[in-house]
């Protein structure tokens, strides 16, 4: 069974996106490079960065993430994000209506059914969840090894929590640190 991470890129007052669900310059430091992060060609990082994040993305088989999500970037036209194999969706509604059966996308009721899904498709390769309600509701539940954060030198000042609701205390393991080009990446394994 694969490692369970929970990632995103965060404002340094712990938030994923403003109050409008936006990002603003969250992602900034995936364009201020001239390193390729991926075949877009639109994606560049700095060496340090690319070093950090490209084997961690290569080892992702699967993304967990809440319905909000899947509905904020239309289902991303059924393609899975930055070349994962599979997105687990946790919601409690059905797939679309006219959502493509095809697509390696699955809706699941719940975190504990998401993640058995999750790992299931993963085998051996990281299980990544998104932070915000669902990534905060895995690592209250106990199902999340260790903690990613891109950290982003800007203060959003409020929006959308990286760690959702979680009102309980979780001890992690000091940082590995590296500081990137208007980054710097933190990883923590979560205290069991």
């Amino acid at each position: 069974m694969g490692k369970v991470v929970m990632y995103s890129s965060v404002s340094v007052d712990g938030f994923i996106a403003d109050e409008n669900d936006q990002p603003g310059p969250l992602f900034d430091w995936l364009t201020t490079g001239d390193v390729p992060l991926d075949d877009s060609g639109f994606v560049k990082v700095s060496q340090v960065s690319y070093d950090y994040t490209r084997p961690y993305w290569d080892q992702i088989g699967v993304t967990v993430a809440g319905r909000h999500v899947f509905d904020m970037t239309d289902g991303w036209d059924g393609k899975p994000p930055a070349g994962i194999d599979h997105v687990v969706v946790v919601t409690h509604r059905p797939q679309p209506d006219g959502w493509d059966p095809e697509a390696p996308f699955h809706f699941v009721d719940g975190i504990e059914a998401a993640m058995v899904k999750a790992q299931d498709l993963a085998g051996d390769r990281i299980v990544e969840v998104a932070a915000g309600d669902v990534g905060g509701q895995m690592l209250a539940a106990g199902l999340v090894d260790e903690v990613r954060m891109d950290v982003v030198p800007v203060v959003l000042g409020s929006g959308k929590r990286y760690f959702g609701s979680v009102d309980a205390q979780h001890l992690l393991d000091d940082p590995d640190i590296i500081q990137g080009n208007r980054v710097v990446h933190l990883r923590y394994q979560v205290r069991r």
